[in-house]
């Protein structure tokens, strides 16, 4: 069995050069490589393309990278949360793809599954149009949108063992395992690291042959974006 195992996050993103194109994994704050961004941070690799569903806050997540101007394209859907993205991208300094959120996960999908083109009718009549094929179908419009596939996927999974299966916790299953098969490399994090055979073979998300690297990560913050409370 080739190992997949690697020490921490520092060795799993060593080879990440600048001006990659990065899939990171999650939705909101939930399920997001944490270890793998801190380590990005640290390396300071520059002139990132990153895809994923949101930016982040202004201090966590893919904001950190933002604030350290190591991202020169987002390619996501929901940013409302980061400040400093909409400072960067009413400024020009950051150049966005905002795309609608079942779009961004089919374009996702299709990468892995290595369909190049599909048509959806999400878009037809808005900016998101522009530029885009048109074609109708029953009578209905619809968009021609192509795929989404990255040099690096970086996801976050509950439990994965030595092989690099995985097996992901709630709203973590939105993006990631659409991102694992979507790498040229797939670096997975997990806060369980256990040995092939633990993993009930029927709880398994994704299969350990799209995933390249896989470390036990540490000191996961797991913030929640808004917490709302209710006095009664």
């Amino acid at each position: 069995m080739i190992n997949k195992v690697v020490n921490n996050a520092e060795e799993a993103i060593a080879d990440i050069p600048d001006n990659a194109t990065l899939m990171l994994g999650g939705f909101g704050l939930c399920g997001i490589p944490e270890n793998c961004i801190s380590a990005l941070v640290k390396k300071g690799v520059t002139g990132l393309t990153c895809i994923s569903n949101n930016a982040g806050v202004d201090d966590f997540g893919i904001g950190l990278m933002l604030q350290t101007r190591q991202v020169k394209k987002m390619i996501s859907s929901y940013v409302g949360e980061n400040a400093e993205f909409e400072r960067q991208l009413l400024s020009g300094e950051l150049e966005v793809d905002l795309i609608p959120q079942g779009t961004l996960a089919e374009r996702i999908r299709a990468g892995g599954a290595g369909i190049p083109a599909f048509f959806t009718p999400a878009g037809y009549g808005t900016e998101v149009a522009e530029g885009k094929e048109v074609r109708e179908f029953d009578g209905k419009h619809y968009l021609l949108e192509s795929w989404l596939r990255a040099d690096f996927a970086l996801v976050k999974a509950w439990k994965g063992d030595k092989a690099g299966n995985l097996v992901f916790k709630g709203t973590a299953r939105n993006f990631n395992p659409m991102m694992a098969t979507a790498g040229k490399i797939t670096i997975a994090e997990v806060e369980e690291l256990v040995e092939v055979g633990e993993l009930d073979p029927n709880q398994i998300h994704t299969s350990g042959i799209f995933v390249q690297r896989i470390f036990e990560g540490k000191n996961y913050e797991k913030r929640i974006e808004q917490r709302t409370t209710k006095i009664k």
